[in-house]
């Protein structure tokens, strides 16, 4: 790992977040909203949605103010948090550094799209017939992967002491 393990952090987490709003602002400047781009027939499009809500949606409906301050405190909790987990990773965890690092820059990504729009934009439409994932972004990739690092360490109990 890098000899300050927060020169790290910042590497990764910024690559993430340069990755995220660069695509997203490709998005926005040339798919106008609701347009589909057909990559792979069948199972994915580039299609240009704005998310209000956050995971599948949730909180959706809610008022803008209320979306606002809940996704933005939640957002900073779990930032903090996953800063608290990457500072008690010790340098021989790599991997798992990497994976809340990935976390952290996507959160800070979404959570930029948050104070711009009040919403976040998605783009990455996977599906099968008429079986949809939500759509997603670069971010929400990073922050699955930083999860799925984490989930495979704790299975193969491969964590810190």
């Amino acid at each position: 790992m890098f000899r300050n393990k927060y020169a790290y952090l910042i590497l990764v987490a910024a690559t993430v977040v340069i990755a995220d709003q660069v695509t997203k602002a490709v998005i926005l400047k040339s798919l106008p909203l609701y347009d589909s781009l057909t990559v792979i027939p069948g199972l994915f499009d580039i299609t240009h949605i704005h998310n209000p809500g956050g995971a599948f949606g949730f909180l959706a409906d809610s008022g803008p103010g209320v979306r606002k301050l809940v996704f933005l405190f939640v957002s900073l909790m779990a930032m903090g948090l996953v800063a608290w987990f990457y500072i008690q990773t010790p340098p021989t965890h790599r991997f798992l550094a990497t994976g809340f690092a990935m976390i952290f820059g996507g959160a800070v990504g979404n959570l930029i799209d948050r104070i711009r729009f009040g919403k976040v934009v998605d783009f990455l439409d996977f599906y099968v017939g008429r079986y949809h994932w939500p759509a997603f972004n670069v971010a929400d990739s990073a922050i699955s992967v930083g999860i799925g690092i984490f989930l495979l360490h704790l299975v193969l109990k491969k964590m810190p002491e």
